[in-house]
């Protein structure tokens, strides 16, 4: 019996580790083909190349077919899907990304969800897999393209063991609507990883960025607001040491309720 057929992306780029061990441990239950941007795309959400081309390059270094695009997270799966695969995959996965995806601002921020959300709107299954990294050692392992060795590692593998069941899990699952799971791994992720519903964490409207000279601009760092509210959020969870799992209901942005 065939295997399905899984799409990946991401938003760190075709070199980066986390995707790698996303794809060794999705080729054990699925057809693989990778479509990744040859260099890092984050923080850019669902935006795509409208007025450049762009250029593929097939990509040899993995267990599976793979393509690097010099375009974003959604360039790649749009095109992956209008052109590269010769049938519409079973599941669409975006991840493993460098550092949790979590509040809704920094949600629809993100080149990772925006990758998986091009799935959602072709009406297939789609997840985006995030996994925490603590600041202190957030921009030596991004330097690293994601290498990370002993406790780390073991907890990444645990993360893409999770994330090929759990795409799994959800093949043949329809919505009437376009969906995302977003799932966030904490830093510690074991097989015993407790896993909850959340919803995104609250966060107030704040400048992300701090003034470099007096016409210059660099981009700080996200204040979280710790404001308590019904729920579990995601943010929560993740210090709680748990999995989250938030589904993202994209239609149902921008309906008025009364």
């Amino acid at each position: 019996m065939p295997k399905p057929l899984a799409l990946i992306t991401n938003d760190d780029g075709i070199d980066s580790w986390f995707l790698r061990v996303l794809v060794e441990a999705m080729v054990e239950k699925f057809e693989v083909v990778v479509a990744a941007p040859m260099g890092e795309q984050s923080w850019i959400g669902r935006a795509m190349s409208r007025r450049r081309e762009v250029h593929l390059a097939e990509y040899h270094d993995f267990p599976c077919q793979a393509f690097a695009l010099d375009g974003t997270p959604g360039d790649c799966a749009n095109i992956a899907l209008g052109h590269l695969l010769e049938k519409k995959p079973d599941v669409v996965c975006s991840g493993i990304n460098l550092g949790y995806n979590a509040c809704l601002p920094l949600i629809l921020s993100s080149g990772t969800v925006g990758g998986a959300m091009e799935g959602a709107f072709w009406g297939i299954p789609s997840v985006a897999y995030s996994h925490v990294i603590p600041q202190v050692e957030f921009e030596r392992i991004r330097e690293n393209h994601g290498r990370v060795e002993g406790d780390f590692a073991d907890s990444l593998r645990h993360a893409a063991k999770f994330s090929a069941d759990f795409a799994e899990s959800i093949l043949g699952i329809t919505h009437p609507t376009p969906v995302v799971h977003n799932i966030n791994f904490p830093r510690r992720t074991t097989a015993e990883s407790e896993v909850a519903r959340t919803e995104p964490a609250p966060l107030e409207g704040q400048s992300l960025f701090v003034r470099e000279t007096a016409a210059s601009f660099k981009f700080g760092k996200v204040e979280r607001d710790p404001a308590p509210h019904g729920g579990i959020d995601d943010m929560q969870a993740l210090n709680d040491g748990k999995i989250s799992h938030t589904i993202l209901d994209i239609g149902e942005i921008g309906k008025v309720r009364s």
